[in-house]
């Protein structure tokens, strides 16, 4: 049973892996909409050019609309683009498509991997944004936009499918996780990885979750995700799949990851 949990400051966990098609932009609205639901102050930060975490929040692309670009490049404060979702205590600072040239404006600015932290410390000043969790959607390449995302989080969340080449996917992303700790961010940690789109009928989900489980261990969560349709489904209605179908096994399956997470966190804070 998920239960709440209470913290001055938020744990901020970055959602990445640098393959696309892995679940992760599903993984982070269907996570916080999971937190959320028990009562946690969630604020989803859109980092892919892609703004498929923000479509997926039920949040439309508006003309003039200030998003997390205008917070890297210093035009905007992150107080001034949160949205509300139609979720309570779900927010997010939607992405725009203006993101695909920020790497290239990032490259000369000052503090440039840093930029998201300094621009989340300030919030976190505001009184009306006292998040519990703040989970970044970050795109699916290791770029400028992913180290701001790792330099600003506490720990990494990674999707992982249930495929053949995962693991080698998985040890770059890794590599570049103990670059980031050794140069940037001497707090990030994993907090966890998620086996997606696990197909119980296949017998190569089963082997490649035995393998990831082999090198990772407890890293691991105990809960998959499995493939389901109506997970599929729910971003072309504006909803995570939570909303779109509840008693789906997709719905359940990240109502117990919500648990997995929270309980992680608080083992963390005990120790």
């Amino acid at each position: 049973m998920l239960m709440e949990t209470s913290a001055k400051r938020p744990r901020i966990l970055a959602v990445a892996n640098q393959k696309g098609g892995v679940g992760k932009t599903t993984t982070a609205i269907n996570l916080g909409t999971a937190l959320a639901a028990v009562g946690e102050t969630v604020l989803v930060i859109d980092l892919d050019p892609q703004g498929n975490a923000s479509t997926g929040l039920g949040i439309t692309r508006r003309a003039q609309q200030k998003s997390s670009y205008h917070v890297l490049i210093g035009e905007a404060d992150l107080d001034q683009v949160i949205v509300e979702s139609a979720i309570p205590r779900l927010h997010c600072a939607p992405a725009t498509i203006d993101l695909l040239g920020a790497e290239l404006e990032l490259a000369d600015m000052a503090r440039k991997t840093h930029r998201l932290a300094d621009a989340i410390q300030l919030m976190m000043a505001m009184p009306n944004r006292n998040y519990s969790y703040i989970l970044v959607d970050c795109p699916p390449s290791l770029n400028l936009l992913t180290i701001n995302s790792l330099t600003a989080a506490d720990a990494i969340l990674v999707p992982l499918q249930c495929e053949f080449f995962a693991l080698e996917g998985l040890s770059q992303l890794l590599k570049t996780v103990e670059r980031v700790r050794t140069t940037l961010n001497p707090k990030l940690m994993i907090q966890g990885v998620v086996l997606t789109m696990f197909d119980k009928r296949n017998s190569l989900s089963d082997q490649v979750a035995q393998d990831v489980r082999e090198v990772l261990g407890d890293k691991v969560y105990e809960t998959v995700i499995p493939r389901n349709v109506r997970i599929s489904e729910a971003p072309s209605h504006g909803k995570p799949v939570l909303l779109y179908d509840h008693a789906c096994v997709g719905s359940q399956a990240y109502i117990r990851l919500a648990s997995e997470v929270i309980r992680r966190e608080r083992d963390l804070r005990a120790a």
